[in-house]
């Protein structure tokens, strides 16, 4: 509704109860909804692990890619210690030989 020389004239009354038929509240917003990544929970807090060792080589395994690169912590959900003590562990394990350093081509 507007005023138009001191009287209230309606502008288009259809218009606003269209909206809130189809949504139930006058228009909101009308981008995209943006897809947010749920945080998650370091496995190893949760769990209550104190220590991550370089001959746990089955544990080790799943933080590393396929081409033999470290996962990183937005990929994996450590925490920043619990990363730390994982990048370490993993490359003590490649120095004893318990991981391999890149993975094999085949051609």
């Amino acid at each position: 509704m507007t005023l138009i020389g001191g009287g209230v004239v309606p502008l288009n009354e259809n218009d606003e109860e269209s909206d809130r038929q189809e949504t139930g509240h006058p228009r909101r917003g009308l981008g995209r909804r943006r897809y947010t990544r749920r945080p998650r929970v370091c496995q190893f807090c949760s769990e209550k692990t104190t220590v991550i060792d370089y001959k746990q080589h089955d544990l080790l395994k799943r933080y590393i890619t396929e081409q033999g690169k470290i996962r990183s912590r937005r990929d994996t959900g450590t925490c920043a210690k619990h990363q730390r003590m994982l990048a370490r562990s993993i490359k003590r394990a490649r120095h004893m030989a318990l991981l391999p350093f890149a993975v094999e081509r085949i051609r």
